[in-house]
């Protein structure tokens, strides 16, 4: 066979049109069974195409075939090349699937094989094929969370109302509020007792909902509240009741209403992959009237969980004893959480707008089936959002991929991607790694999954943004080093910076951007527990915190955010990035400049200014701007 000279130096270009879509091609890869697409094939005059075939793997069973493509005709110095697809017909069930594709190109030299970049190799077997996700007709996501913004809370970490609960006995009440060190373990991953409350409740999370609203946020999301024995609560104790420390039925109820008062929509954080030791279900310790699964192998809860050798050795989260992990395939489990009397709708009928599921991967398939189902059985435009820290679309847990964007698992997942690249572009001044991310996630992701997607820089399980974008090494301090740990004044001051330019960034994308409380405020923080410190109120940075509102004000105003396309754009500089947020009513820009040099960006037609001030499409130095077209 003849080596062709230079085939990696010309692109193949890839583009779909399908029937239902009147705007024409597109760069994504999530589509309706419903669909019919049109795929056109772009080859290079210079590769001296005689034919391609399309070479589809089908994921649900490993099976691969070969479907014809047809010579459409000629483009600007291309052979244009194309295949129809009835997506229906492809899928083993009708309804949806995954798929990976590559097209061969028969040329003088050989045949040649499509990647991911557009580039082509003669290496069938290491090319990086394309995905296609294809979901059943009729997913759709809940529109009142399009276009908004989201703050989680720590509860016990946030304000406590002025109305101080006493601790159980075993519990320990920290007066310190200001100054309080929250306990850790003598090294990264040691155990903590975690019973050190230092008062924040829901009747503080109530008093506070208008500073939240003025953040421009229309959405809160809080860690668990239910009843359990720490005060991360993610060991739960009871489902069925809120917890006594944050407020217990009347304080959440005052909440409930306080944000439908205000448009505000609420979600709790479900943890159904493991319950406390110290529960009702499993009650090691005694502490629950009546046999848990540790006491009795008759306990209505004894199929819930997995012994090895009972009643001490059984599975539990990641080895830790004190959360002995559930079988959420077990149909009474399912039925307790997701029954028509579960877990799930009562919440929904108590006024709350969705669930943040923990753990998301851990949950049976068909657990996530029923719980979905639940939700949008009591109440259609509720909110399921899980915890997936990569690409959700074709994740893999516990050996078998997981089909949750396929349309009867998940609305959205946490952008655990999107984070790590921002956070990377804003501290290296390279785009090209977000670029990527970016791209090839939103392409990836249905759209209606793309809309409602959780984006963030930092939550309860991360170091606080601000001391990550400080980049004053942490991550390898001792905890006992941590617990005293706070920026000088000149990092601190480049760290706010940074992180105003992050915030800019990230609020473009689509989803939902969230605030993990504090962080407005200029918070610091290492890793888990001195992420979870209490609010620094009287010690606010306000002007971070006026950036953070003057972002939010233009989310609520500009109604692209809601559904608006998606783009990035070349511009030639690492260092600079442009993206677009577009709809019929127009095209907003954000820009940002992390090179050191003025960066003057050439419109069509004058924009308009909405971070700075003034008029002009120069962007300073280091800076981010938005700007309206």
């Amino acid at each position: 066979m003849l080596v062709y000279p230079f085939y990696d130096e010309l692109d193949v270009r890839v583009t779909f049109e399908k029937s239902s879509q009147l705007c024409g091609k597109t760069t994504a890869s999530a589509f309706s069974s419903s669909d019919t697409l049109t795929i056109t094939v772009s080859v290079p005059r210079a590769f001296c195409a005689s034919g391609a075939v399309m070479k589809l793997y089908r994921d649900d069973d490993m099976s691969n075939r070969e479907i014809p493509v047809t010579f459409a005709g000629f483009g600007d110095a291309a052979d244009i090349f194309t295949v129809t697809l009835t997506l229906d017909e492809l899928c083993l069930d009708g309804e949806s699937g995954l798929f990976y594709y590559t097209f061969g190109i028969d040329t003088p030299y050989g045949v040649l094989y499509t990647a991911r970049d557009g580039s082509v190799t003669p290496d069938r077997a290491g090319v990086s094929c394309e995905q296609l996700t294809v979901y059943a007709a009729g997913f759709e996501t809940p529109d009142r969370f399009k276009g908004g913004m989201m703050y989680q809370i720590f509860v016990d970490r946030f304000f406590d109302g002025g109305v101080k609960i006493q601790p159980d006995p075993g519990k320990i009440a920290e007066p310190d509020w200001e100054s309080g060190i929250p306990q850790y373990a003598d090294h990264p991953g040691g155990e903590v007792a975690n019973n050190q409350f230092f008062g924040g409740n829901l009747w503080g999370v109530a008093a506070k909902l208008d500073y939240i609203r003025s953040l421009g946020v229309d959405a809160l999301y809080l860690c668990p509240i239910f009843e359990a024995a720490s005060n991360h609560k993610y060991d739960t104790g009871d489902y069925m009741k809120i917890d006594r420390m944050f407020g217990g039925e009347e304080a959440f109820d005052a909440l409930v209403e306080g944000c439908h008062e205000r448009g505000m929509k609420l979600i709790l954080d479900g943890v159904f992959n493991h319950t406390g030791a110290d529960s009702r279900y499993f009650n090691k310790f005694g502490h629950y009237k009546g046999a848990g699964a540790y006491n009795s192998k008759h306990s209505r809860y004894y199929k819930w969980y997995t012994f090895d050798e009972y009643p001490d050795e059984y599975r539990c989260w990641w080895g830790v004893k004190i959360l002995p992990a559930v079988k959420s395939d077990e149909p009474s489990y399912r039925s307790f959480i997701c029954g028509e009397n579960g877990v799930i709708r009562h919440y929904l009928r108590r006024g709350i707008d969705g669930w943040r599921l923990d753990v998301a991967d851990e949950l049976a398939d068909g657990f996530l089936d029923d719980l979905r189902a639940a939700a949008k059985t009591e109440k259609a435009d509720a909110l399921v959002l899980g915890e997936v820290w990569e690409d959700a679309s074709n994740k893999v847990s516990y050996n078998k991929r997981r089909r949750y964007f396929r349309g009867g698992q998940l609305d959205s997942v946490m952008n655990y991607p999107l984070k790590e690249a921002v956070i990377d572009f804003v501290l290296s001044g390279d785009s090209r790694r977000l670029a990527q991310v970016s791209t090839e996630l939103y392409a990836h992701y249905p759209k209606q999954v793309s809309d409602v997607l959780m984006n963030f820089l930092g939550t309860h399980d991360t170091e606080r943004i601000l001391t990550v974008l400080a980049d004053a090494g942490t991550e390898t301090m001792t905890n006992e080093h941590l617990s005293t740990f706070r920026l000088d004044a000149i990092t601190r001051r480049e760290a706010v910076e940074r992180l105003k330019i992050a915030w800019a960034l990230l609020a473009v994308f689509p989803g939902i951007p969230c605030i993990y409380y504090g962080d407005e405020a200029g918070m610091e923080g290492g890793r888990d527990p001195f992420n979870r410190m209490p609010f620094v109120w009287g010690r606010e940075d306000w002007a971070l915190t006026d950036w953070y509102r003057r972002v939010g004000e233009i989310r609520r105003s500009e109604k692209v955010f809601a559904r608006g396309d998606f783009a990035v754009h070349e511009t030639g500089d690492a260092g600079q990035l442009l993206i677009s947020r577009s709809d019929g009513d127009g095209t907003l820009y954000a820009a940002v400049n992390l090179t050191g040099k003025d960066w003057e960006i050439a419109f069509d037609t004058p924009p308009r200014r909405l971070l700075g001030e003034g008029d002009g499409v120069v962007v300073e130095p280091y800076s981010a701007e938005y700007f309206k077209l």
